[in-house]
């Protein structure tokens, strides 16, 4: 038999939490669950004898409890369970259950509704238990309206400061506090003045934009890079750095790295592109975190993951497999370096790098061949006075 469970998403109110008609549903169960606050709000309508399942965090302890009921499991949930809720995470560690789910208005809309805010355009996100993607795509998109689902460690205060080391500063913090709650509180500023104030423990925001957007756009000017001390020609120039961003066909990629960043701006770039995009940059240079990092920070592109050290020593089994690379550096180990990449990159895989020499450019298309890459038509451009550059292109076939 299948698990079973009755999904039942409840308000802030303390004596008006459920709806009324759920009341009869809840005397013909007994084995609940949900967190001790969920508890405190529904307990009155339980019946006498029940069983109390407790929602704590571990969900490979919760489900092996669950999987010991031998009747329904009603669940108990904040606002809407299917707005990054407990719905999905059953659906995550018992595939086959069958789901009854009765919603109410999740905190977002209850948000809204309270500052008569239409969120038919609310781009929603959350960073409850997750990382920084889904906000940081929203924010790299200019989303004039993003809902921010929060936790106890990615608070109002700690996305303020986000907002501002990567200059979004175009946005103001609606935050709303225990809604429905007896401390309901709403309060509205920019990011600067939201990182002197504290909140309650159940909070959610919503960013609104205010003013104009202060991010680079398509084609960030060279001269907006921070570049290593005494050497401004070691960066990757915009017109090259567009065009080996076209080869790489980064639209369909999910995965991109980028060995031997330097400066960042291959990455950057591909950052501000393509938000969807998981990128990877990779550096021996110990001087050029400094520098990627007021890079990210003054161009607005978060949520670049960053490995330092000797590529050819780095253990990258553990990273997300590339779709997309780019070879911005090799140490002269050209060779070694494409057969080390093709260990990792899945097939289909596209690999871009930019030459002078022609002995590199050989290099390149023998150990292609070697690898069973398909080399694509290479294309030369020139920048000023600079040395024409040939941009090299190969897609791993199998």
């Amino acid at each position: 038999m299948h698990s079973r469970y009755i999904v039942i998403g409840i308000s802030n109110k303390k004596n008006d939490c459920l709806p009324d008609q759920l009341a009869a549903l809840l005397e013909r169960h007994s084995v609940f669950s949900g967190g001790a606050r969920h508890y405190e709000l529904v307990k009155q309508w339980l019946p006498a004898y029940h069983t109390w399942i407790p929602i704590k965090g571990d969900m490979e302890v919760l489900f092996a409890a669950y999987r010991q009921a031998t009747m329904p499991v009603v669940v108990f949930a904040s606002g809407d369970p299917l707005f990054y809720g407990m719905v999905q995470t059953i659906q995550k560690y018992d595939e086959a259950a069958a789901i009854t789910v009765y919603p109410h208005f999740n905190s977002m809309q209850r948000l809204c509704a309270k500052i008569g805010q239409p969120y038919q355009q609310v781009k929603n996100t959350s960073v409850h238990g997750r990382n920084w993607q889904e906000l940081d795509e929203a924010l790299l998109r200019g989303e004039p309206l993003i809902a921010v689902i929060t936790d106890a460690v990615r608070d109002p205060r700690v996305i303020a400061q986000r907002l501002i080391d990567y200059n979004f500063l175009q946005y103001e913090m609606v935050i709303g506090e225990d809604l429905d709650g007896a401390h309901e509180e709403i309060r509205t500023g920019a990011p600067s003045a939201i990182l002197q104030w504290t909140f309650q423990p159940l909070n959610c925001v919503l960013l609104r934009q205010v003013g104009p957007a202060l991010q680079p756009g398509v084609g960030i000017a060279d001269h907006l890079f921070t570049g290593l001390e005494g050497r401004p020609n070691m960066i990757t120039k915009k017109a090259i750095r567009l065009l080996s961003l076209s080869c790489l066909q980064l639209h369909r990629s999910r995965v991109f790295w980028d060995i031997g960043f330097c400066t960042g701006s291959v990455a950057i770039e591909a950052r501000r592109l393509f938000p969807h995009l998981q990128v990877v940059a990779f550096e021996k240079r110990g001087e050029c975190l400094a520098i990627i990092q007021q890079n990210m920070q003054q161009l607005s592109a978060p949520g670049i993951e960053i490995c330092m050290g000797d590529f050819f020593i780095g253990d990258h089994a553990l990273l997300p497999a590339p779709d997309a690379v780019f070879i911005g550096g090799h140490g002269d180990r050209l060779e070694a370096l494409m057969q080390l990449i093709d260990r990792y990159l899945i097939a289909g895989g596209r690999i871009v790098m930019n030459v002078v020499l022609e002995s590199s450019h050989r290099c390149f298309a023998q150990q292609a061949a070697a690898l069973n890459w398909e080399c694509a038509g290479p294309q030369t451009i020139q920048i000023d006075q600079h040395n024409p550059i040939t941009v090299l292109t190969a897609v791993k076939l199998s």
